[in-house]
């Protein structure tokens, strides 16, 4: 098992950037497989990107893809999502996530989750 905690969100204006991180403690990082997903008021959640232990593998969801990117620093026990031109849309509780051997969109997948970050984009 990892614990999980994400920081970095707050209000930002359309077409601004934010970066999330996901600072993790527990089990080794480096082999775990990581995702940022979110959920809105009243949606499912919703996949965001994920990246493989060693950060060769990296997946988008076509809602974000060009705009976000998706990075980790296993030194640091950290994974990122660098956000870029945010929209309105973008607004949600971001969540990471851990897996021992999934990378990919199917959040029931992934073992271990942090409590949320709030990012709001008002235009």
């Amino acid at each position: 098992q990892v614990q999980l905690v994400e920081s970095g969100g707050g209000l930002v204006q359309a077409g601004g950037s934010l970066r999330l991180s996901c600072a993790a403690s527990g089990r080794t990082f480096s082999s775990y497989a990581m995702g940022w997903f979110r959920q809105a008021p009243g949606k499912e959640r919703e996949f965001v990107a994920a990246i493989s232990w060693s950060g060769g593998n990296i997946y988008y969801a076509d809602s974000v893809k060009g705009r976000f990117t998706i990075s980790r620093d296993n030194a640091k026990n950290t994974v990122y999502l660098q956000m870029n031109s945010l929209k309105p849309d973008d607004t949600a509780v971001y969540y990471c996530a851990a897996s021992t051997y999934y990378i990919g969109s199917y959040y029931y997948k992934y073992d271990d989750w942090g409590q949320g970050t709030q990012v709001t984009v008002f235009s």
